[in-house]
């Protein structure tokens, strides 16, 4: 079934709302994705609100610091039962792997189910040149990404958040069991005057480059007709030309 490979990214502002795009927006979307935003306001309440409704959760916070702190925060992470969970990749590789070997361990411990973990490698909103000025950073803006999905993947990750232009790239250094969920989803028949993303993608490019999850926020969220919106991209990634097997 095609929507298991939908993440809409439940930019809401209140439990209410949240709540309520999750009950509307299920048949055709298999992962709603919690961001900071939802999280601060409503906390663990609203995804255990949407997991009970037999949604899974894609936990958003970008964790980066420090191994110790951003394991106490995963913690919380596994007793809720996310399916997914991301940290940033610049925690480093000491940071990942102890995170990757510690919530394994708990996982077989308390029968929790381990969420998936997954390396935010480069923002999407960042160029070449800030890389460069703010950041010292010598590699390419795809070399960058690249060397931190490899870095996450070495570490113990189950895969990356990744721009739609790294797909590919990402898959041929990463391999086959890398999983790669790709932002900034945008279909062709949105509205991109308003569109404040610099890297975007079509749903189709995105999985047919390889990407094993796409993430739409807006192009969803804020249509006249989320439903509607919702179904039409679903029906794009079933009809669509390439050859990828919908899980």
């Amino acid at each position: 079934m095609g929507k298991e490979k939908i993440c809409v990214a439940l930019d809401a502002d209140s439990f209410e709302k949240a709540l309520d795009l999750a009950r509307r927006l299920s048949p055709w979307v298999g992962v709603f994705r919690i961001g900071y935003r939802l999280f601060t306001s409503e906390g663990p309440r609203i995804v255990k609100a949407i997991m009970a409704r037999g949604a899974d959760v894609l936990l958003d916070l970008n964790h980066h610091d420090i191994p110790s702190t951003v394991l106490d925060a995963a913690h919380t992470a596994l007793e809720l039962g996310v399916k997914m969970l991301d940290i940033h990749c610049l925690g480093g590789a000491k940071m990942m792997q102890m995170l990757a070997k510690e919530l394994e361990r708990e996982s077989e411990v308390t029968g929790k189910r381990m969420p998936l973990l997954l390396g935010v490698t480069v923002l999407t909103s960042l160029s070449d040149r800030e890389l460069r000025t703010d950041f010292g950073v010598s590699l390419p803006l795809e070399g960058y990404e690249v060397h931190l999905a490899k870095l996450a993947k070495d570490a113990g990750m189950n895969g990356v958040v990744c721009s739609p232009r790294e797909i590919t790239a990402i898959r041929q250094v990463c391999g086959p069991d890398c999983m790669l969920v790709a932002s900034d989803i945008r279909p062709a028949w949105i509205d991109r005057r308003d569109d404040r993303q610099r890297i975007t993608s079509s749903p189709q490019a995105a999985i047919c480059a390889g990407a094993d999850y796409i993430v739409v926020g807006r192009p969803i969220i804020a249509a006249k007709d989320p439903e509607e919106a919702a179904k039409r991209l679903l029906l794009e990634l079933v009809t669509s030309t390439c050859n990828f097997e919908l899980k």
